[in-house]
């Protein structure tokens, strides 16, 4: 008889080590498996950098003692550092439950012969769709007269009735999205239904499947749309993408949505740009410093932005669709097979 596969689901309280421990047992259900559950803080805890690692969970202890004897770790927060890759001399193969391994040093696990896998993507959906969200809150100014109608017991959002102060609809509004990959094309095609004029800036993309048009460089993009969404990945070229003289090539009266990374963007031009009125809102998910801190310049801004606190990724699909994805690089690993996202 095979002996069983000792695996560790060391989930949270979104990716459920539940979820993680069901995905494993049916991609495995011919084969035995004995999942050990862990479950870490987050995000009832903050993450941060643990050791030599970042965004993980400050639980290196914890992890080192489940792995005891465990080939497989499927985990999202779990901080698989030097120190429990020392300590843990069975693994083998460790997979991510996001778009990118960052709690995972990458040098440690391949001197040990751990490979690492992630699962991109899994979030593309509910994030396109909460920037769709968040951009049709901006214009019609939804969570303001919702503050003044059901928090204030006020009709006053009637204001938001004049023509000075209704907002825009999507139907021909120019939009600008920069970066089409999994999360901008979804942004594309749901602007497309809305009748927008869609432009994209993106100079990695070459065909877009959109009836949309691609601009060839970002200060065109900005000087063509009344509305810019930020979907490029957060890289050294990219961090600070949109500063003072970008947002300025906006037409007055434009407005910014970011539910990417907030780096993308600099927040301080983004404050005085609003300030001085050139931009009549923004729409922010992600920023800089995450949590947003209390004397930050965005609070004080009132009804010109739309603050949430990075809930892009936050469906229950994506919990199931990153298990899935995570499961079955691990049916992959054990039948030898070629493994589909690995970075060692």
């Amino acid at each position: 008889m095979t002996d069983a596969l000792r695996a560790v689901a060391a989930g949270d309280h979104f990716i459920l080590p539940e979820l993680i421990r069901r995905a494993i047992t049916h991609e495995l259900r011919e084969q035995p498996v004995d999942i050990h559950e862990l479950t870490l803080g987050w995000p009832l805890e903050p993450f941060g950098p643990v050791a030599e690692v970042s965004e993980a969970g400050d639980a290196e202890d914890e992890l080192i003692e489940a792995l005891a004897g465990a080939r497989v770790l499927v985990t999202q927060m779990g901080p698989v550092t030097a120190r429990v890759l020392d300590a843990c001399p069975d693994l083998r193969l460790v997979v991510v439950c996001r778009g990118g391994p960052v709690n995972v040093n990458l040098e440690a696990a391949k001197s040990h012969d751990v490979r690492v896998c992630f699962t991109p993507g899994r979030n593309a959906a509910a994030t396109a769709e909460f920037t769709v969200g968040l951009l049709l809150a901006a214009l019609r100014r939804i969570p303001q007269a919702h503050d003044l109608l059901s928090r204030q017991g006020s009709w006053a959002g009637a204001a938001y009735y004049t023509y000075e102060h209704s907002g825009l609809e999507l139907e021909d509004l120019p939009v600008g999205l920069v970066g089409y990959g999994a999360v901008g094309s979804r942004v594309a095609r749901v602007l497309c239904a809305f009748g927008a004029r869609v432009m994209v800036y993106d100079p990695y993309i070459h065909h877009l499947e959109i009836h949309g048009l691609r601009v060839a460089t970002l200060d065109e993009l900005l000087r063509r749309s009344q509305v810019i969404t930020l979907h490029a990945r957060l890289t050294a070229e990219t961090r600070g993408l949109v500063g003072a003289r970008e947002l300025a090539l906006l037409p007055p009266g434009g407005v910014v949505v970011n539910a990417a990374r907030g780096p993308l963007l600099d927040e301080g031009a983004l404050c005085d740009a609003l300030e001085s009125g050139h931009l009549s809102a923004a729409a922010l998910d992600t920023f800089a410093h995450e949590p947003l801190a209390p004397d930050s310049r965005l609070r004080a801004l009132g009804d010109r932005v739309v603050l949430t606190p990075h809930l892009g990724g936050a469906s229950r699909a994506v919990a199931e669709k990153a298990t899935a994805l995570a499961a079955a690089e691990v049916g992959r690993w054990v039948r030898g097979e070629s493994l589909a996202h690995c970075l060692t």
